[in-house]
This record gives structure tokens, C-alpha cells and sequence, in this order.
């Protein structure tokens, strides 16, 4: 089939999200759609034709995909539309992340062609796969579109393909929230508020002031701040660090999916 246009979503706080996705939507070469709900959620409908392709890319936490990007996704529909779908996580587990975006999409008129969970530096413990993704992770999803878009082409419609079996389970695990939150060095703070306008669920109602009942620790704060004001320190995040960097230090790779025609 041929692809005519390619929407691509996804939710990336430390922006590795968004550059897996956008290497995956790279060796595609047609016309393209950004979305990206950090800044921008999708709060009209949106239909995407048979001869477009869905490309979605969400982070993990605690084993599903953030909330508040599910509401985004439910207003993209699609009339059997072939769809792309990933997950990154970093080193732990993507438990029923993947199979979630799935149950998303496929609810919604796409079917899934081939889809991924991917591996990259943990947002909160940094030193779980630091520097990753990394050469021979780019390979993988270099590799992953390719043969995705072999698929695309050897199939007149996606009635052509069975849906594919994604590890996770029905129901969902129920995502706990993460006890720690980022803090700030108020020395280092310039006011520029950075972290204000840019935190997605307007957890910040002020440069030292936190919501943790709205803080999703997204880590958005500690990235884009000039300073490097804000971080995850003190006692408890340093107990916590020393156990999840024990348990999970041996290397993960990318588990691929691909559906069968």
C-alpha cells in the first residue's frame, strides 16, 4: 500500500521520546505531521485516511503510558489506518505500556503494522541505561522502520495483516505514583519561569512551589531549566537510587513486534 502522509504523536518530557519517533518517522519519505503533546495536546478530532500512517511514541511510567497523553490519542481516529506504535522505558520493565497504546489505537480504526518498546537513559535514576539510546540501539530502530515499511509495501490494505500479540496484560497494572518529585536549588533559580510555562500537568504554580498531588515527575522541569536549578536529590530519592540501579543494571534491548501477512 502506499503511505500518502504520516502523523506522528508523542509525549516526550526529556525529549528522547521525541527522537526515537522522529527516527523512526525519517525513513519514511512523505509528507509528515507533528504533534507534540507536551506542549500542544490534541483537544479537536482528528481522522487520519487508509492512505495515512499513525506513528505514536510514548514514554513508561510505572508500567503504562502518562494519563494525561491518553485523552490526546483518543481524539485520532482513524478508517483502517495503518498505525506504528512504540514504547521507551528505561531498563526496568514496559509491562502493559505497549499493549496499552494497542488497545488505544486499534479502538479507534487503526490497526498496528509493527510495534516496539524501546530503551533509554531512565528520567529518574539516570545512571539505568545512561546514554541511551545508543548506537546500537539507533541500528534497531533504523532496522524496525525498514522492515515496517517492507511490510507497508507488500500489503494492498491493512486487512492484509492479523493483529499482532503485544506482551502485557488486560486489565492494566495500576500505575502507582512515584513518591519522589524533583526539588530546587533556589540559589541557582533566575526566575525565568521555565519550568512554570513548560510543566504539562501545572504542577509549578511558582518557582518553589510543587503540586505533588499534580507532579507526574516527568522530569520536564529538570530538562529544559537553563540553570540546572531543579533535580532529584535528598535522602529518600538517594536510598531509592542505590536499590533501582542494583536491581536494574544489566543491559535490556529493544523488543520488536511485527505483524504477520
Amino acid at each position: 500500500m502506499q503511505i500518502k502522509r504520516i502523523t506522528f504523536v508523542y509525549f516526550s518530557a526529556t525529549n528522547t521520546t521525541r527522537k526515537i519517533v522522529k527516527e523512526i518517522a525519517s525513513h519514511f519519505d512523505t509528507g509528515k505531521v507533528e504533534y507534540n503533546l507536551i506542549k500542544y495536546p490534541i483537544e479537536e478530532e482528528i481522522i487520519l485516511s487508509p492512505q495515512e500512517l499513525l506513528i505514536v511514541g510514548m514514554p513508561v511510567y510505572s508500567g503504562r503510558i502518562p494519563e494525561i497523553a491518553v485523552a490526546s490519542l483518543r481524539n485520532i481516529k482513524g478508517l483502517q489506518t495503518p498505525a506504528i506504535i512504540s514504547c521507551i522505558y528505561g531498563n526496568r520493565d514496559y509491562d502493559d505500556a505497549l499493549i496499552e497504546i494497542q488497545d488505544l489505537v486499534e479502538a479507534n480504526g487503526f490497526r498496528v503494522i509493527s510495534a516496539a518498546a524501546f530503551i533509554a537513559q531512565h528520567s529518574i535514576m539516570p545512571e539505568v541505561a545512561a546514554n541511551r539510546p545508543d548506537k546500537s540501539d539507533i541500528e534497531k530502530i533504523q532496522n524496525f522502520s525498514v522492515q515496517t515499511s517492507r511490510i507497508l509495501s507488500q500489503i494492498e490494505t491493512v486487512n492484509d495483516i492479523q493483529q499482532i500479540k503485544i506482551k502485557g496484560n488486560r486489565p492494566y497494572k495500576t500505575a502507582k505514583k512515584v513518591p519522589l518529585r524533583p526539588e530546587i536549588t533556589a540559589k541557582l533559580c533566575d526566575r525565568c519561569n521555565s519550568c512554570i510555562s513548560q510543566c504539562p500537568t501545572g504542577a509549578i504554580s511558582d518557582k518553589f512551589t510543587t503540586d505533588k498531588t499534580l507532579c507526574i515527575s516527568c522530569g520536564r522541569c529538570i530538562y529544559i531549566c537553563p540553570q540546572k536549578a531543579r533535580s532529584y536529590k535528598g535522602i529518600l530519592y538517594n536510598i531509592a537510587k542505590m536499590k533501582f540501579v542494583r536491581d536494574n543494571k544489566e543491559r535490556k534491548e529493544p523488543k520488536i513486534y511485527y505483524a504477520s501477512y
